[in-house]
């Protein structure tokens, strides 16, 4: 392992309130496009790991399997177990034939959904657009955040039709098919209802949680199923400007108690993933326990965010100007973040949902 020290200076007090007047031009950095990984490592655990120590301000850099070392018994690591549905649909309009692409979101009910259309333009409210002989898709009233409700018209099980009729949602900076759609999937995934993948716990594999547990480490489930509040764009100039989406989550009295349990004895909550993260700050009281609960949330966590349950958290390396890269930078500053994103450039770490990833600490 090779490690290098992050400069002090220029480094953001930390408040309990949110920072005032940040940019989202602030949160941009050049990435080449070379370092945008188009397919995941051979082995899912074999992914580089840029380790940062906040205290000291040290970047190690190893590979996945090392977060081990980095775990301590009593420690708590807690995952999501939303599980990706092929939610890109293609349909073409029963009248014309012109063709639509649909993204689902957020279902609404048995038939309703909230989905992103394009071209948005051509989407007019009662078109219908057959997706295939079992699926039919009417557009509804637009959506406050720009998208539109549609109505799902079949007959049988709908999971077991969207799987024949539905394509992987890989996002649009990842240009290669992809070989396996199980590699857009967690080992650990189980309640379909994402629109994409909670990224970070991609490179865990069943022997390296194997590994982690026989450490001591205990491992505890929440869910959050991603949607457009995880990756819509901040459009505006002043982040506190920017709304998110809500997005469903759920927490279950077992995991609650396990992850409060760590947290009364000393042990570090290590959240896997900015979803993980979302979760759990969103289910937390100001004491840092963990409430069971279900329900949605429109958290949105930038610099100044004071965390109430997070200790540490293990994360891919996110899209310039994005809310992840803005969650990031409140667990130290945006400053030196930027700087651990050049390091990381620097030493050509892969980049986004297929790229490597950084373990906070």
């Amino acid at each position: 392992m090779q490690y290098a020290r992050i400069s002090p200076i220029m480094v953001t007090l930390k408040t309990g309130r949110k920072a005032l007047f940040l940019k989202t031009s602030d949160f941009y950095y050049e990435l080449p496009k070379e370092l945008i990984a188009q397919t995941p490592a051979d082995v899912r655990s074999r992914s580089r790991l840029l380790i940062y120590d906040r205290k000291n301000r040290t970047v190690t850099d190893g590979v996945f399997t090392d977060i081990v070392d980095h775990l301590d018994p009593g420690d708590v690591l807690v995952r999501n177990t939303t599980r990706v549905i092929p939610a890109r649909l293609y349909g073409s309009r029963t009248d014309t034939g012109g063709r639509m692409e649909f993204l689902l979101l957020k279902r609404l009910d048995a038939h309703l959904w909230e989905a992103l259309v394009k071209p948005g333009r051509k989407a007019r409210r009662g078109h219908s657009y057959k997706v295939n002989d079992e699926l039919l898709i009417t557009v509804g009233e637009t959506t406050d955040s720009g998208g539109r409700v549609v109505h799902l018209e079949y007959d049988g099980v709908f999971e077991e039709i969207l799987d024949r009729a539905g394509e992987m949602p890989l996002p649009p900076y990842i240009t290669e098919k992809l070989s396996d759609k199980g590699r857009y999937q967690t080992v650990y995934s189980r309640e379909p209802g994402s629109a994409a993948a909670p990224t970070a716990g991609l490179h865990f594999t069943n022997d390296l949680l194997h590994r982690i547990r026989e450490k001591g480490v205990q491992i505890a489930d929440l869910l959050l199923h991603v949607g457009l509040g995880t990756f819509r764009p901040v459009s505006a100039e002043n982040i506190e400007e920017h709304i998110m989406h809500s997005e469903y989550y759920e927490v279950d009295d077992k995991n609650a108690a396990l992850i409060n349990e760590a947290r009364r004895k000393g042990g570090r909550i290590i959240a896997v993933g900015t979803t993980s993260v979302r979760t759990l700050e969103s289910a937390a009281d100001e004491s840092g326990m963990i409430r069971s609960q279900k329900g949605w949330t429109d958290i949105f966590i930038t610099p100044g965010y004071r965390f109430k349950a997070a200790d540490a958290l293990i994360t891919n390396f996110h899209l310039p100007e994005s809310t992840l890269l803005m969650l990031v930078s409140a667990f130290c500053s945006r400053e030196e973040i930027l700087n651990v994103y050049r390091h990381a450039v620097e030493r050509k770490y892969r980049f986004f949902s297929f790229g490597d990833a950084m373990l906070i600490l």
